[in-house]
């Protein structure tokens, strides 16, 4: 067995605005607000994960926050990652949004901040809550900017309009949502590409396929699942409220899939989403 020793949990990938991005990252939608969020950041963290992805639709900014500063780990070693949610687009009300957030987490500048969603009232709206960001960068509250959920044709009309490209753009990405075509567009214009919802919200850990590959290495579907997305170069965000779990998706490091096994996963991709919006159909 051959295992790719230049990947380890410590690896980054350099953003196009020079943000150090980890490959890997816990990832807390859906993670009640509370003693759970902090409980698994804390866990994450100590697992030595050095992502923490959260949302102000997520509603546990504040505890992701305070997780962070009782680590006791540098907050410089730490990205945390918050969104804009489609409802505050605009130039005024994003940077309003923006603000809150910041507030909520209490760690200084926000180290990536992206568009949650290229939903708006039109094009022009979410032209707007671009410039909200870009203004929010040249004034430090946020450090790097990015978006997610964004189609291709998304991108190309941020790209002319706004004449530059996304440093990041989140999506759902996974062997049953294998966009090629999104992945070489992102290498093309330098954006890097984080995966969420990469375990399939648990929704398909019993494919056949993944399940014999998985066995063949005398690991999980999941963990699968994460290196899959490692070797493809996508940051991946798999999440999870269990301290078993959590380290279980990082221990990935000591076995690597064949070209052959990342061929058979990738001919899985059947438009299998678990999330309840396809972004290649919003306007």
């Amino acid at each position: 067995m051959t295992v790719d020793r230049g990947l380890t949990l410590a690896s980054r990938v350099r953003t196009s605005e020079g943000l150090e991005l980890p490959r890997l990252g816990l990832g807390v939608f859906q993670t009640p607000p509370g003693a759970v969020t902090r409980q698994a950041v804390a866990w994450a963290l100590a697992a030595g994960y050095r992502l923490i992805d959260t949302a102000a639709m997520y509603g546990n900014e504040a505890d992701v926050g305070e997780a962070v500063r009782q680590s006791g780990i540098p907050r410089e070693e730490i990205v945390v990652t918050t969104k804009l949610w489609f409802t505050d687009h605009g130039f005024e009300a994003g940077q309003a949004a923006a603000r809150k957030s910041h507030a909520k987490l209490g760690l200084g500048p926000i180290d990536l901040y992206l568009i949650h969603w290229p939903r708006a009232e039109s094009p022009e709206a979410r032209l707007a809550s671009w410039r909200a960001l870009e203004k929010l960068r040249a004034d430090g509250v946020v450090r790097t900017i990015g978006v997610s959920n964004y189609a291709i044709r998304h991108l190309e009309e941020l790209r002319e309009e706004a004449g530059v490209s996304p440093s990041v753009n989140q999506v759902e990405f996974h062997p049953f949502v294998y966009d090629a075509g999104l992945l070489a567009y992102a290498e093309e214009q330098k954006i890097v590409i984080e995966a969420y919802s990469p375990l399939t919200r648990g929704r398909r850990l019993d494919d056949p396929t993944l399940s014999s590959i998985a066995r063949a290495h005398g690991k999980s579907p999941s963990q699968v699942l994460v290196r899959w997305g490692l070797q493809h170069g996508l940051v991946e965000l798999p999440k999870s409220v269990h301290e078993e779990r959590i380290r279980e998706n990082a221990a990935v490091y000591d076995f690597s899939l064949s070209p052959q096994e990342l061929g058979r996963l990738d001919h899985l991709g059947d438009g299998g989403r678990v999330g309840a919006i396809d972004p290649a159909t919003l306007p």
